[in-house]
């Protein structure tokens, strides 16, 4: 599908994106029938453009690609740079909760990478591939939090596992899904000005 060196290039592209985006936080615009009560503002969706960028990259630059830039986010995560959510990084991350979601990463961006470049770039398409990626994401996360939990590993706080999952994948899906709105439209855009 793609050169090797194009495959480098969006995995660099997505490692970056990655990176910048766990600090962003996403925003929408307030419903058009109150602006004129109180104007056009902002409303945090709770979540950042982390998984946006994840997705995004799967996308554009297809499985490997994809893979390839959250293998490198993890590893440079673990090897003591602060790329993770909070400014954290190290080996010990890998007892945190949130640390099942990105390993995640790596098997969302492949499959929404791999569904991305099965048929032709339509909206539809790329909307249900960033959707499946998604939800191997959650998958994996929600495995991990069991895993953690059967291990006895320690938290910081002291969740109990529903709480987790509550707090980790329920209350993060509905702020992703209007990432996953824009990230589908980005994609289709960029597809369409890239030709392929």
């Amino acid at each position: 599908m793609f050169a090797a060196s194009n495959q480098l290039l969006w995995s660099m592209i997505g490692l970056l994106l990655t990176m910048g985006g766990t600090f962003l936080e996403a925003h929408s615009i307030t419903f058009p029938w109150s602006w004129s009560l109180h104007g056009i503002q902002t409303v945090s969706l709770g979540v950042t453009y982390q998984v946006g960028a994840v997705l995004l990259v799967g996308c554009l630059g297809g499985k490997n690609a994809g893979a390839l830039s959250q293998i490198a986010y993890l590893v440079m995560g673990l090897t003591l740079l602060p790329v993770f959510s909070d400014g954290g990084g190290n080996i010990g991350y890998v007892k945190v909760s949130q640390f099942g979601y990105l390993l995640g990463f790596v098997p969302g961006a492949w499959i929404c990478g791999l569904l991305a470049f099965k048929a032709r770039p339509r909206l539809e398409t790329l909307s249900f591939s960033c959707i499946c990626g998604l939800l191997s994401i959650h998958l994996c996360g929600i495995t991990y939090l069991i895993l953690r939990y059967l291990l006895h590993w320690q938290a910081t706080e002291s969740l109990t596992l529903m709480q987790e999952i509550f707090r980790y994948s329920w209350l993060a899906i509905p702020g992703q899904l209007a990432v996953v709105c824009a990230v589908s439209v980005v994609a289709y855009v960029l597809r369409h000005l890239m030709f392929y």
